[in-house]
């Protein structure tokens, strides 16, 4: 599922409807208002909150004039885009700077947060980043922990310490520090707790006293909703180093309520999980958040993994022509090899302004078996055929399925999910969905 997936889906819907309105009257904002509160509400955002935000919505929108060149309609949008950015804490990006060397961030979470899969994730973002960071366990209180860490890193090739044997948590530290003393970055993971916020807090001044930490990260499970609150607040006003991942936000009903209960209380949320995928880890910054969530895109975003995973050339031309409508195989077999260094088509296809949540369901319902049997079944044919399905008549879906190992059926639902993609894209492309670019543009001419 698509981050905070129903949540997106209505403010999207929320923005089309006032998109389409020919008139912006005191009746349209308050019915569009409407909508965005039962939308925050059922993604357990707090319901204060959610009348706060949507008080400001409508005060501004019925007492604000349009800043020359903008129509009512798009400054409503505007408003409405500037609210919700302010509800995750506001436009700049917390970042994690890497100062001294070694830098050593002790990370923290509740049992259950995610937190031994968050620092795999944040080790794969740091090896992007040009980093070879080092992990050292701390973790005595649950038996697979260290175990857990050793297949994290051994896929990442990179450098863990620990001891399953030794049950202290402090020697543990102290060993794991001389061994890397010479490493850029130093990650040290610790022993989740049960409830208590309290116990987190002890652990770490603990620690502290031994690792003296650059960075104390708390991962706060994003499905426990309007309590994360409760956690980044004891943990904020324990330490003045602290920043936040928040984990799973992949779907949860209560994924709003988590981020916005965190943001409230002023903790820097740093990164976010997405998904269960090692790669599925980013940067947490609520400009672009907000913007994907409310079906405008995220371009920036967009460029950047690309041009950390694949051919900027291969790209710009399959984009092109799938939103042309010139679809081909070869640019079908082109978006595949997108999906697997990318992450899910729904993920990325959320980033292109005027798609958002409108990303056609055939995208989401491809599992990578199946994606791997479609390519199996296009290495079988020709460049002609790949380039011109059109000709793919009985006789040479027989050849190609006697090639690929596969039934005709198989050749058949394929041409259906290229045909029925081709479709959905040439028709979002020719309505241009509604305007998402053309907000992007609004909100930079008014920063200006």
């Amino acid at each position: 599922m698509d981050m905070l997936g129903n949540l997106g889906e209505s403010l999207s819907n929320s923005i089309k409807k006032l998109a389409g309105m020919s008139v912006i009257d005191k009746k349209t904002v308050k019915e569009v208002v409407k909508d965005i509160q039962r939308a925050l509400i059922q993604s357990d955002v707090n319901v204060k909150l959610v009348f706060k935000l949507s008080k400001r919505i409508e005060d501004r929108a019925l007492n604000e004039k349009p800043p020359k060149g903008i129509t009512a309609r798009e400054y409503v949008i505007t408003i409405i885009y500037e609210e919700m950015v302010n509800l995750l804490g506001g436009s700049e990006p917390a970042k994690l700077e890497i100062t001294e060397k070694p830098f050593k961030i002790l990370f923290l979470g509740l049992q259950g947060s995610g937190k031994t899969t968050t620092i795999g994730k944040l080790c794969k973002y740091l090896i992007k980043k040009g980093y070879n960071p080092a992990v050292v366990c701390t973790d005595t209180w649950r038996p697979a922990a260290y175990e857990q860490l050793r297949q994290l890193t051994d896929e990442l090739d990179i450098s863990l310490y620990g001891d399953p044997e030794n049950k202290d948590a402090l020697d543990l530290a102290k060993k794991g520090l001389e061994k890397f003393k010479n490493q850029r970055i130093i990650i040290f993971d610790t022993a989740g707790r049960h409830k208590q916020e309290s116990d987190l807090i002890e652990e770490m001044n603990k620690l502290d006293n031994v690792i003296n930490p650059s960075e104390s990260i708390l991962v706060v499970d994003g499905t426990i909703g309007q309590i994360a609150g409760e956690q980044a607040k004891a943990f904020s006003e324990a330490t003045d180093i602290g920043s936040i991942i928040i984990s799973k936000l992949d779907g949860s009903g209560k994924g709003g309520g988590a981020l916005s209960a965190v943001a409230e209380t002023g903790a820097p949320i740093k990164f976010i999980g997405t998904g269960e995928k090692i790669d599925d880890f980013e940067v947490f910054d609520p400009e672009r958040f907000i913007s994907r969530l409310l079906g405008m895109g995220d371009i920036q975003s967009l460029v950047e993994r690309a041009e950390e995973n694949i051919d900027e050339d291969v790209a710009q031309k399959t984009m092109n022509n799938m939103m042309s409508g010139k679809f081909t195989l070869v640019d079908m077999r082109n978006q595949f090899d997108m999906m697997n260094k990318m992450g899910p088509m729904q993920q990325v296809m959320s980033m292109i302004p005027g798609l958002g949540n409108k990303v056609p369901k055939e995208f989401t319902k491809m599992t990578e078996d199946k994606i791997e049997t479609f390519k199996i079944i296009m290495s079988s044919m020709t460049q002609e055929e790949m380039e011109n399905p059109k000709m793919i008549k009985q006789s040479r879906a027989r050849r190609i399925a006697r090639g690929s190992g596969v039934e005709e059926k198989d050749i058949k639902e394929l041409l259906k999910y290229y045909n029925n993609s081709k479709r959905a894209m040439k028709g979002i492309g020719k309505r241009g969905g509604f305007g998402g670019g053309n907000i992007n543009r609004i909100i930079n001419q008014m920063r200006r």
